[in-house]
């Protein structure tokens, strides 16, 4: 066998395990900020702030789904990976998995969305002195990022169905 092509495959199986296990610390430490650092920092901020209190909660809810979307978009990452390896991915049940990135972005680029607006309508009290500028910038910033990935992953999707299609009809010319 080719020296060269059994170090890519090697070199292909060691990039899909870091891969996995960055998705794998990610999950983690996305886990311990659902259940340990975003409600401490919101019960931290309504203590400090008093005026707060009636948004720490649903704002809370709010950074908690934002998070479960990463998560759902990871998850699905790990699926399509093992996919790659097993030489699956061009098939139908690789679009589950896409079509799961998608509405996962989709759906945390509309909490951020909705965030954005609630900052901007609403009469969110602040300390003197402090403005919510930098979360206003934040949520715009957010918003627009979401909504230039989900566009990516639309046209990549687009791509992975006409490669589907031509590794179909090339398992039938052969």
């Amino acid at each position: 066998m080719n020296p060269l092509f059994l170090a890519n495959r090697y070199m292909h199986r060691l990039f899909i395990a870091a891969l996995r296990a960055g998705i794998a610390g990610a999950l983690l430490l996305g886990l311990v900020g659902q259940v340990v650092v975003i409600p401490a920092n919101a019960a931290a901020e309504a203590d400090r702030f008093p005026p707060y209190e009636p948004y720490a909660v649903p704002y809370a809810a709010v950074a908690i789904a934002g998070v479960a979307c990463v998560q759902a978009v990871l998850v699905s990452v790990w699926m399509l990976l093992s996919m790659v390896e097993s030489d699956a991915i061009f098939t139908r049940r690789a679009f589950r998995w896409v079509d799961t990135v998608i509405g996962a972005t989709l759906v945390a680029t509309l909490l951020a969305f909705g965030v954005t607006v609630h900052l901007l309508l609403a009469d969110v009290p602040t300390p003197e002195g402090v403005t919510l500028d930098g979360a206003l910038a934040s949520g715009v910033m957010c918003v627009g990022v979401g909504a230039a990935f989900v566009m990516l992953v639309v046209v990549m999707r687009g791509l992975l169905h006409k490669a589907t299609q031509l590794t179909t009809e090339m398992a039938k010319v052969v």
